[in-house]
């Protein structure tokens, strides 16, 4: 089994080489991409668990024109839920500049990966990072009454799931109880509710992650997530699944989804744009015509002004 998911994990990191030089983020390592930030102050590696470990650690950018108080957006990195460490990685020069710009804080914030601990410890941390904006907004002139998440491949898987999950604690699978909530970091008594999801090429649906064809890897990275197999055991990965938990309470979101996307297949964000509309949820869905995992296109500056657009309207 080892054998067969280092196979898998060099086969995916070789599939998604391009998406991180052309500004997806699929770094394995810490290092942090030389980005020249419309920033007034940054603030590096703040743990946000109390608890001295890497994978827990946050950086925080607020933007260039000086206020009393900023609008938050808490951008995940994608890894396929490898990587424990890859928030220098974090679409800085594309999405998180765009949000910089138009005076949103951002918060790129590491979680634990699949090897460090199995689902649901992801999205416990991302709900761990949310209270946290709300424990230091003070400190850090966090505008707490506007937070969304965003994210790109399994960052907007965790986007999405941190907004569907909202007012859902935990999940039972059989005998399994999935606690969605966690109690990560000091400021358990908070929120981790959002106002809005930016889902930029997320994996949703984890049970049809290949668009009810046959699965393409011999053993895949919700499997390591999940630490189960999908032939034996379908009905767990409702719990990985974002659409799951949608219903027309869940906040706004956002589906930007290249349509040749050769790593998470473009029908993910078909079956959750069919979800959110069936619930009666707000969203907006750009299928972006001829665009791959995370290049051809889909960092363009239409695309990333109706991510803009999309979260300013919501605060009006």
């Amino acid at each position: 089994m080892k054998k067969v998911f280092l196979s898998a994990l060099i086969a995916f990191a070789s599939l998604t080489a391009s998406a991180q030089m052309n500004g997806g983020s699929f770094g394995f390592g810490g290092q942090q991409q030389q980005i020249d930030l419309p920033i007034s102050e940054k603030f590096i590696d703040v743990n946000y668990a109390d608890d001295g470990q890497a994978y827990h650690n946050l950086d925080i950018y607020l933007p260039k024109e000086k206020k009393e108080s900023y609008p938050v957006v808490i951008h995940i990195y994608g890894s396929a839920w490898f990587s424990n460490n890859s928030k220098g990685m974090a679409d800085l020069g594309t999405i998180v500049n765009a949000l910089l710009k138009a005076g949103y804080a951002v918060v790129c914030p590491n979680h634990r990966s699949s090897q460090d601990a199995l689902y649901p410890a992801q999205i416990n941390d991302i709900k761990a990072v949310i209270r946290f904006v709300r424990g230091n907004a003070k400190k850090y002139h966090f505008d707490t009454n506007f937070i969304a998440t965003s994210g790109f491949s399994s960052g907007g898987h965790l986007a999405t799931l941190a907004a569907t999950t909202s007012n859902c604690k935990e999940f039972k699978v059989e005998e399994t109880v999935y606690d969605l909530e966690g109690n990560v970091g000091n400021y358990t008594n908070e929120s981790s509710s959002v106002n809005a999801a930016c889902d930029w090429s997320g994996p949703i649906d984890l049970m049809h992650m290949d668009c009810a064809g046959p699965p393409k890897m011999q053993f895949s990275p919700e499997e390591a997530i999940m630490g189960k197999s999908l032939k034996t055991d379908l009905q767990y990965f409702a719990a990985l699944s974002a659409t799951t938990f949608v219903d027309k309470n869940d906040p706004p979101v956002i589906i930007l989804h290249g349509t040749d996307d050769s790593v998470v297949p473009f029908c993910q964000s078909e079956i959750l744009n069919n979800v959110l509309t069936e619930a009666g949820v707000k969203h907006e869905y750009v299928p972006v015509q001829g665009g791959n995992h995370g290049f051809n296109g889909m960092y363009d500056q239409p695309n990333l002004d109706k991510m803009i657009n999309f979260l300013n309207d919501l605060r009006k």
